[in-house]
């Protein structure tokens, strides 16, 4: 439970990456970095004739470095954590929160790299990975990272129960930029969640998610509003925006706030004071009170129509 709300629930959705798939994703990563450096050190050799072989030598380091080191880190770097190897094999590394990794991270496993894969052979990767109870090599423990997959079988997820039809509209001033993308995916992990758990347990979690949201909002839940209730509210009002955004305002029906038929209410929430209607167009609007028969129209009949135009006999 205390890894559901502190952030760590991507444990709950990605899975570890083991030995086999992270060994053949390592070797076809220095797959490509052995054929750019050839090409690379042809290159070299060519453009270097005329320097003395100390230079040549200099030079043929410095390109080690740069293409067998310094090439894999600006890749993890600047695509967050996904390399040509581990993108063929469905792998990713993510820091242990789950977030995405920056060049920090990447520095740090690519320099422990060097030791313990190139050096010796990939030994110590192999060792520290087999020892490790999710995998993780000696760089991924210095860095703080975690390598998983994300191709993953698609596993049935709870059901996001919709919030009550009396909460519909209810925080659509509301401010969501401050709220980070961890507390959301906690937010949807317990409403998804929430039949399973014991009801004290449960009604704890939403009141401390409750609590971290309105921290972030500024608007705490309405009196007499359950916790459960006001982060579905605030779930749907954050999809309904989205969507609003994604695709402009015709989706506003499918995400928005008024459900077309709105489900049925708990014996609890039936049993409370019914909060005010917002809008519907089935009944018509109630005549204004100074409104008299001259505001009445007759009905045009077949025989005599309404336009004031006699046709010609």
């Amino acid at each position: 439970m205390s890894e559901l709300v502190t952030g760590e629930a991507v444990a709950l959705e990605l899975r570890p990456a083991r030995l086999p798939s992270r060994a053949l994703a390592v070797l076809l990563d220095l797959l490509v970095g052995v054929i750019v450096y050839v090409v690379v050190t042809i290159a070299l050799v060519a453009s270097t004739a005329s320097l003395d072989e100390a230079a040549q030598f200099a030079v043929s380091l410095a390109a080690f470095v740069l293409v067998m080191v310094g090439g894999p880190i600006a890749v993890e770097t600047l695509s967050h954590g996904r390399s040509l190897g581990k993108l063929a094999c469905g792998l990713r590394v993510v820091r242990d929160d789950g977030g995405p990794i920056r060049f920090r991270h990447a520095l740090v496993r690519g320099g422990i790299g060097v030791i313990e894969i190139l050096l010796t052979f990939g030994v110590v990767a192999c060792v520290a990975s087999l020892v490790s109870a999710r995998g993780r090599r000696l760089g991924d423990v210095f860095a703080g990272t975690l390598v998983v997959r994300e191709r993953v079988p698609v596993a049935h997820t709870g059901f996001l129960p919709p919030p009550p039809p009396w909460l519909a509209g209810r925080f659509s001033g509301l401010d969501l930029s401050a709220v980070p993308d961890g507390l959301w995916l906690a937010i949807r992990q317990y409403l998804g969640r929430m039949q399973q758990l014991d009801p004290q347990v449960g009604w704890a979690m939403a009141e401390r998610l409750a609590t971290d949201v309105a921290a972030r909002t500024g608007t705490p839940a309405p009196q007499g509003v359950p916790p459960a209730a006001y982060l579905a509210a605030v779930v749907q009002e954050r999809q309904a925006r989205e969507a609003r955004r994604a695709f402009g305002n015709a989706s506003a029906g499918a995400y928005g706030t008024q459900p077309a038929q709105p489900p049925s209410l708990s014996p609890a929430a039936a049993t409370a004071a019914p909060p005010p209607y917002y809008g519907s167009a089935a009944a018509p609007p109630p005549p204004s009170p100074g409104a008299g028969p001259a505001e009445t129209r007759e009905t045009p009949s077949p025989e005599r129509p309404g336009t004031g135009f006699a046709p010609p006999a």
